[in-house]
């Protein structure tokens, strides 16, 4: 588990005979054990106010610098925070509650190098802290270095076989890296070491692993779970709708998407899905009308080539091929844009503008292999 950064024991003992000096700091150790209960409470003024007391009496108190520390880190104030903690290491450059706090803020500003180094100076003293490794571990993967995230989730597992958090970050380093396979063996192992109680957030995971690996009645089963927990929830209403659409069952695919929209109605990516859904089932109506919801509220490629392609599925193929050589002039490496005003061309008897059409796209790019076989479809002898 985490360290507690909350319990940390005074490091004061007061011995039985004690001078002006042992005075101060049996003073310090009674003052000590209120600032971070208020601490825990959440009470950041009383408890600032509290700590602050403590180093009018001595100036480098770690405790007292720690807590500072914590309390503006605990308000998202990190350079704030930092202050405090590099005032404590400079009197006690080993203190591990300061490195710990220290590394902590840099995670939090994204500065991941930063926080591995910190972490490792910490491990230097406790190389067998779990919490700490799966921190480095965690923040290898956040800069992409897969050996060395990998390497330290493993070792963490060899301390402790069902460690949730290294099993949970090896199954996102392998989604990350598309390792799809892997990803869902250890978040499998997650969801098994306790099914009844499992996080949602796994749930969720193991359904789109599922998806991307298009074992989607897999992934229909996680995310029906998901949403028995909490029926609101975005990622299983999305992932549902996916998988659904990837079976082809448009109309349950609607439904998802529609419940995502009585939530988020002015989801330009949903509203999109949704017209695509309904122009798979040739209901062509509905389907302009979510294209167009989208587009009231900003332009979208995906909803313009819905519409474009409603053209050509109406026989407007005029129409269509003005919409798709507007669509390219906006976006000349979409290769399936092309592909589409080739089509309209043949559909109307020009040839040689489909052809043109494919060798402008062949310019761009000459190894997509769609392109390629239509183009030689229309030129072959």
């Amino acid at each position: 588990m985490e360290k507690d950064l909350f319990s940390q024991e005074n490091d004061i003992i007061v011995p039985e005979n004690f001078n002006e000096a042992d005075e101060q700091l049996a003073k310090i150790a009674e003052m000590s054990k209120r600032p971070y209960l208020l601490l825990k409470e959440n009470n950041f003024f009383e408890a600032k106010i509290a700590f602050e007391e403590i180093l009018k009496i001595q100036d480098n108190n770690s405790y007292a610098l720690v807590g500072l520390g914590d309390t503006e880190r605990k308000q998202g104030h990190f350079h704030e925070a930092m202050t405090y903690y590099n005032r404590c290491l400079e009197s006690y450059p080993a203190n591990s509650y300061a490195l710990f706090g220290l590394a902590d803020c840099y995670k939090a500003m994204n500065q991941y190098s930063r926080a591995i180094e910190i972490w490792q100076q910490y491990l230097v003293q406790d190389d067998k802290n779990i919490t700490v490794i799966t921190r480095v571990a965690d923040a290898y993967r956040k800069i992409h270095d897969f050996r060395k995230s990998k390497e330290l989730y493993l070792k963490v597992l060899d301390m402790e076989t069902d460690n949730a958090y290294a099993l949970i970050g090896l199954g996102h380093l392998n989604y990350d890296f598309k390792e799809y396979k892997d990803a869902l063996y250890y978040w499998t192992r997650v969801y098994e070491i306790n099914k009844e109680h499992s996080d949602i957030r796994v749930l969720t995971a193991i359904g789109n692993c599922h998806r991307k690996l298009k074992t989607f009645d897999e992934g229909v089963k996680f995310f029906e779970m998901t949403l028995d927990r909490e029926p609101n929830n975005f990622y299983a209403l999305f992932g549902l709708a996916d998988c659904y659409r990837g079976m082809n069952q448009q109309f349950k695919s609607i439904e998802y998407w529609k419940k995502i929209l009585e939530i988020d109605p002015k989801n330009k990516v949903i509203l999109t899905r949704t017209g695509d859904a309904y122009r798979t089932t040739g209901n062509y109506e509905e389907a302009k009308n979510f294209y167009n919801k989208a587009l009231e509220i900003d332009f979208d490629i995906y909803a313009a080539i819905g519409l474009a392609l409603i053209c050509k599925g109406e026989g407007k193929i005029d129409e269509a091929i003005t919409r798709f050589n507007n669509l390219i002039k906006n976006d000349q490496r979409n290769s399936r844009l092309y592909i589409d005003l080739a089509e309209c061309y043949l559909a109307v008897g020009r040839r040689e503008d489909a052809v043109k059409t494919l060798e402008n796209y062949m310019r761009i790019d000459g190894r997509n292999y769609a392109v390629k076989n239509l183009y030689a479809k229309l030129t072959r002898i």
